[in-house]
């Protein structure tokens, strides 16, 4: 990877047919070194949207990359609540999966709202509880709870 990136005519911020950046691709698949070469070039977008208006942060985060999720939120011009085609968001992504760290890293951020919702009008908290996971439900309630008593 290294090889083709030292390469002037290799554009590493190059889009396949659906809008994927390599960037997009290697955090959704969990490929946690080639995220931080990628994210270490000037010339890569660190929040690129492909044509259904996915994020590299929406992907990582929905398959519980908890390390490539947190990479990405260290850097400023990744939006850490953007939404997709469908209105879900990286929280609703992780908090369905069941993905204990990422809801965390996520919910640690106060641009993130844990009270939208997806185009099925279902909540992070929503997903959390239909698919059983009590500790998700826990750190959602608690956060809405807290911004409640504010």
């Amino acid at each position: 990877m290294k090889l083709l990136l030292d390469r002037k005519e290799v554009n590493p911020d190059s889009r396949d047919n659906y809008g994927r950046t390599p960037l997009w691709c290697a955090a959704g698949h969990g490929h946690e070194g080639i995220v931080k070469l990628l994210l270490s070039r000037k010339k890569v977008n660190p929040d690129p949207r492909s044509n259904h208006r996915e994020t590299p942060l929406l992907c990582a985060a929905r398959g519980g990359h908890e390390r490539i999720v947190k990479l990405l939120l260290s850097r400023k011009k990744v939006n850490p609540d953007p939404r997709n085609n469908h209105r879900q968001t990286p929280l609703l992504c992780a908090a369905r999966g069941g993905h204990e760290g990422v809801v965390k890293l996520l919910l640690g951020r106060k641009e993130v709202n844990p009270d939208l919702k997806d185009d099925s009008n279902q909540t992070p908290l929503s997903r959390a509880t239909r698919h059983g996971y009590e500790w998700v439900r826990k750190l959602l309630q608690d956060r809405l709870d807290a911004e409640s008593d504010m």
